[in-house]
């Protein structure tokens, strides 16, 4: 299993942003995934999910209404859209794929930093 995330970068506050998820080694369309970051000196802040065929979709109060979460299963790809970043949502984004007892696999994380 490989996960690689992209899409990082450093933008402004109110600005948006992209992320990627590349998955290989499983079958991608089978499985839940999940985004998770973790901010500076911060702990591990599960950011949203969605459902193997993309039809349910679930996101963490601090983001509800900012960021979208979109999979392409013909290309083994999960994305997150970001908009009206602010700098409390500066961090290390994960991708995992997720199992009904957890996330099992996780990616190495792509960086947002949030600054004026």
């Amino acid at each position: 299993v490989q996960l690689v995330e992209s899409g990082g970068g450093l933008v402004q506050p109110g600005d948006s942003l992209k992320l990627s998820c590349a998955a290989s080694g499983f079958t991608f369309s089978n499985y839940y995934m999940s985004w998770v970051r973790q901010g500076p000196g911060k702990g591990l802040e599960w950011v949203s999910a969605i459902e193997s065929e993309g039809s349910s979709r679930t996101y963490a109060d601090s983001v509800k209404g900012r960021f979208t979460v979109s999979r392409d299963n013909a290309k083994n790809t999960m994305y997150l859209q970001m908009n009206s970043l602010n700098p409390a949502d500066a961090a290390v984004y994960y991708c995992a794929k997720t199992e009904e007892a957890g996330m099992d696999y996780w990616g190495k994380g792509t960086l947002v930093t949030v600054s004026s």
